[in-house]
């Protein structure tokens, strides 16, 4: 007989410190897919997990599957919908062998700061002590205690920007069909330091301080006793007790290894701290300087209104700035403004329009700015993902403008998106290769898009709730001491958290 494995996920990243909450309308916009409808996940982790379970001929018993775009909490009412209809279909599909679910690692809801620690909590109670369970996490994952206790094994993405969504998939499935055949009897440890920082210089490929914490941390996997590793560089936009980042190892049977493993990762993860804070300058002075640069693009880098981390995209702190300046060339902005974008449809293109643009969806850190430009064209939003966490899957901007006001062409959408490899600028035919400025708001993805062509990269110092450095960022429930507050920590060791 075949075993038989519950698949299923519930995936986003949230932000406690503004955003939009993520109600169901979210999911379906991005990922919301039931029972047997699960199995057509076209990639991610999902896919990876379904594809090897099927070339090993195992039953799958298809759960939900629900993914989002990062936004702020999940709703408390979306997330008992999806909760329970999850645990609904679980107890379905009695008797089962196995769990397999692919999470973030930093959800939350309105009433479940640690989501994905509550749903693992909930499908161990449902399945009982002895049907396996193996997560998956995206590396930025706030590892709590919750979460090492009620699962089995927990394995996570390797890369930054994230390519490995299919592989990791495909590892958590083999972990688990191993688990089942006695190969391996996971012991697991995770150690923590209190390193909240943000993702500029958290890049896993070439130089930098996570890259070489990462290659250490793989370079143990396999050696002895140890089953699999990982690195975690913690989302840092949530506000929650206990946060930090480290090193998580899986031992087959060999809790002392896993634990000392796990604490040497967060020890080496701790002494490169330093190199992890960015350098910033604010848009007036990016364009400044930009003036002894020749050609472009020149990224102007608004972290801090991040929809990947969770902000609503709405920010215009650097447009105003672009167009009080008027440099020469080209400029291509985008604000997520879903009056501004209705607006523009209503007076198709080519003609002009007076609009009232952004801090919107999230007034907290700005005012908006009062344009007029021409529409240049409108579309329905929708582009198709070339890789990444929802490879070969659409992404749903709603309707969608450019206006042009001076050299300055603004993508203006209706809902924010997950930027991966500048699909959104390119679904409405603005050149990136041939402008002078390109404002780009996410830490890293932009280096697969423009990295190889741009001239310049400016990380800048604006307004948001995803901002590239935490030091002046007011939290509630994460307590100091932590890094970047406090430089140094007396008598620092790191915690350490064990499913034993």
């Amino acid at each position: 007989m075949p075993h038989r494995i519950a698949v299923g996920s519930i995936f986003i990243e949230c932000n406690h410190l503004g955003g939009v909450p993520a109600d169901l309308e979210a999911f379906r916009r991005s990922e919301l897919r039931f029972g047997a409808d699960v199995v057509d996940a076209p990639g991610g982790t999902v896919a990876g997990m379904l594809q090897h379970l099927a070339e090993t001929e195992t039953a799958v018993c298809p759960l939900l599957v629900a993914s989002a775009c990062p936004s702020g909490p999940v709703t408390a009412e979306c997330y008992e919908f999806l909760k329970g209809d999850l645990l609904k279909r679980l107890a379905d599909s009695t008797p089962i062998d196995g769990v397999l679910l692919a999470l973030h690692g930093s959800a939350a809801a309105e009433n479940a700061g640690d989501l994905e620690g509550d749903l693992l909590e909930a499908v161990r109670a449902a399945v009982g002590p002895d049907v396996p369970i193996v997560a998956t996490l995206d590396l930025h994952a706030h590892v709590t205690e919750r979460m090492v206790k009620n699962a089995d094994a927990l394995l996570a993405w390797e890369t930054y920007p994230h390519r490995d969504a299919f592989e990791t998939g495909q590892r958590g499935a083999t972990a688990l069909l191993e688990i089942l055949s006695g190969s391996i009897r996971p012991t697991m440890a995770y150690a923590r330091v209190p390193v909240v920082v943000g993702a500029i210089h958290g890049q896993t490929e070439g130089d930098g301080p996570f890259a070489d914490v990462m290659r250490f941390t793989k370079s143990l996997e396999g050696q002895g006793t140890v089953y699999s590793t990982g690195a975690f560089l913690v989302h840092p936009y949530l506000d929650l007790p206990d946060m930090g980042g480290g090193g998580l190892v899986v031992t087959n049977n060999d809790p002392e290894t896993a634990a000392r493993l796990a604490t040497e990762i967060a020890s080496m993860y701790w002494e490169r701290r330093f190199e992890l804070e960015p350098d910033v300058v604010t848009p007036e002075e990016a364009i400044r300087k930009s003036a002894y640069i020749d050609g472009g693009p020149i990224l102007l880098v608004e972290t801090a209104d991040c929809c990947g981390g969770g902000a609503a995209g709405d920010s215009v702190a650097t447009l105003k700035a672009l167009l009080a300046a008027e440099p020469p060339g080209t400029s291509l902005v985008p604000v997520v403004d879903p009056a501004a974008a209705a607006e523009c449809h209503s007076a198709r293109a080519g003609a002009t329009v007076s609009l009232t643009l952004g801090h919107q969806r999230d007034p907290r850190f700005g005012t908006p700015i009062k344009i007029n430009g021409t529409v240049i064209r409108v579309t329905d939003g929708g582009f198709v993902y070339r890789g990444g966490i929802w490879d070969g899957q659409t992404g749903q901007m709603g309707p969608t403008a450019v206006v042009r006001v001076g050299s300055v062409e603004i993508l203006i959408a209706s809902h924010g998106t997950y930027d991966w490899c500048g699909e959104q600028f390119e679904s409405v035919g603005l050149d990136e290769a041939a402008a002078r400025f390109v404002v780009v708001k996410n830490p890293m993805n932009y280096s697969m898009a423009y990295g190889e062509i741009a001239k310049a990269i400016f990380i800048l110092d604006t307004p948001g709730p995803t901002p590239a450095s935490i030091r002046s960022t007011t939290f509630h429930n994460l307590k100091r001491p932590y890094f970047p507050l406090d430089q140094s920590i007396e008598g620092l060791v790191p915690t350490v958290l064990t499913s034993w």
